[in-house]
């Protein structure tokens, strides 16, 4: 009886993984990851808060992320509220990515000393670290260096070059 009973069973286990080769393509589905492939054109979905970008946020420029710069005023190392939507967005992205690291490079106009501008460019590359963190990112996920007035996006002296000079850069990793 036991003999029965297990050849019923080993039979229906038989039976049950044979394929008929008639429902082929049927069942699970299966990604497709090749580039150019799927409705987005093989891009995949990162979300951002409660908002999902579809693509690689990064290289988006209608992305929030795609801005990597932040202002200050004259001599000043504090965030301006305009930037803080901007840096919330940063966060999320790092908070959503633990494996994600950043470096935040401060800035300085050529006005001062070499030693006061290179100072000045850490506290500023150091307030937005500590907003970021603040914000819900990692501090192990950031760096932030000085490099003074060392990498001008404009060497004219006039109060708009001075300004473009006077910044914090974010760059993410595979970009530094």
């Amino acid at each position: 009886m036991k003999r029965a009973i297990l050849g019923m069973v080993v039979a229906a286990l038989v039976a049950g993984c044979a394929s008929t080769g008639t429902d082929e393509g049927a069942g699970a589905a299966v990604e497709d990851r090749k580039p150019g492939a799927g409705a987005a054109g093989g891009a995949t979905s990162v979300p951002i808060g409660t908002t999902t970008i579809p693509g690689d946020p990064l290289k988006d420029p209608a992305s929030p992320l795609a801005k990597r710069s932040v202002y200050f005023d004259y001599d000043r190392d504090d965030i301006k509220p305009e930037f803080r939507s901007i840096l919330e967005a940063h966060a999320k992205y790092l908070a959503a990515n633990p494996g994600q690291k950043m470096l935040i490079q401060g800035n300085a106009d050529d006005r001062g000393s070499r030693e006061y501008n290179l100072g000045l460019g850490q506290r500023r590359a150091d307030a937005v670290k500590r907003t970021l963190v603040l914000m819900g990112a990692r501090e192990s996920q950031i760096e932030s260096v000085s490099l003074g007035e060392e990498k001008p996006r404009c060497t004219e002296h006039t109060e708009e070059c001075w300004a473009q000079n006077r910044r914090a850069d974010l760059f993410y990793s595979g970009e530094f």
